[in-house]
C-alpha cells in the first residue's frame, strides 16, 4: 500500500515512537528507583559523589603536575580515603541486593584503591617511567573501570546526573591528555 492511502508515512510514525520509548526509559528509572528503596537511592548518589569527586581530584592532579608534581601524591592520598564511603555505600547496596550493576563500581574501586596503596605508597614501585606493563595494565583499568562501572548505574536512576558524570569523566580525560603532552602524563 502507497503511503498516504491509509497508511501512517514514517514522520508520522516517528513521534509516537519517540514517546514510547521515552515513556519505557521512564518507566525503567521508576522501578530502578522503588526497587533501590531509600537506603539504595542514597548509596546510589554517595557512589555518584565519589566517582566525580574521583574524577575533578585527579583532573586537578594531572593539570598540576607540569608545574606543581608534589600535588598529585596528596590527592592520591583523598582519592584513596573516598573508599571508606564507597565501600560503605557497597555494603548497603549489597545489603539490598541491588544487583552487580551497582556493586561493581565500588568493588572495582576499591581494588584499585588497594593496589595503589601496595603499589605507590607501600613498596613505591616506579612503574609508569618507565612503563611497566605487569604494573599498568591492572592499575589503569581498575582505576578507569571503576570510573566507568561507578557512574553507569546512574544511567538508570538520573540522567542528568550522569551527564555530570560524563563531564567530571572528560575534563579528566582532557587534563590527562594535558599532562602527557606536558611530558609528565
Amino acid at each position: 500500500m502507497a503511503v498516504g492511502l491509509g497508511q501512517p508515512s514514517v514522520q508520522q510514525q516517528a513521534p509516537s515512537t519517540l514517546r514510547l520509548t521515552r515513556q519505557s526509559l521512564e518507566q525503567r528509572t521508576r522501578e530502578t528507583r522503588e526497587r533501590l528503596g531509600p537506603d539504595g537511592l542514597r548509596a546510589a548518589t554517595l557512589v555518584w559523589l565519589v566517582v566525580n569527586a574521583v574524577n575533578v581530584l585527579q583532573a586537578i592532579g594531572f593539570a598540576t603536575r607540569p608545574f606543581a608534581p608534589e600535588v598529585n601524591p596528596a590527592l592520591g592520598l583523598v582519592i584513596a580515603a573516598l573508599a571508606i564511603p564507597a565501600t560503605w555505600a557497597l555494603a548497603i547496596i549489597a545489603r539490598i541486593g541491588a544487583g552487580w550493576l551497582f556493586t561493581a563500581g565500588p568493588v572495582a574501586f576499591d581494588a584499585f584503591v588497594i593496589l595503589y596503596v601496595l603499589v605507590d605508597r607501600g613498596l613505591q614501585l616506579e612503574w609508569r617511567d618507565p612503563m611497566r606493563p605487569e604494573i599498568a595494565v591492572p592499575y589503569l583499568v581498575l582505576f578507569f573501570g571503576s570510573i566507568f562501572l561507578m557512574g553507569l548505574p546512574m544511567v538508570r536512576i538520573d540522567r542528568r546526573r550522569w551527564l555530570v558524570t560524563a563531564v567530571t569523566t572528560a575534563l579528566l580525560l582532557v587534563a590527562m591528555v594535558y599532562a602527557t603532552l606536558m611530558g609528565v602524563g
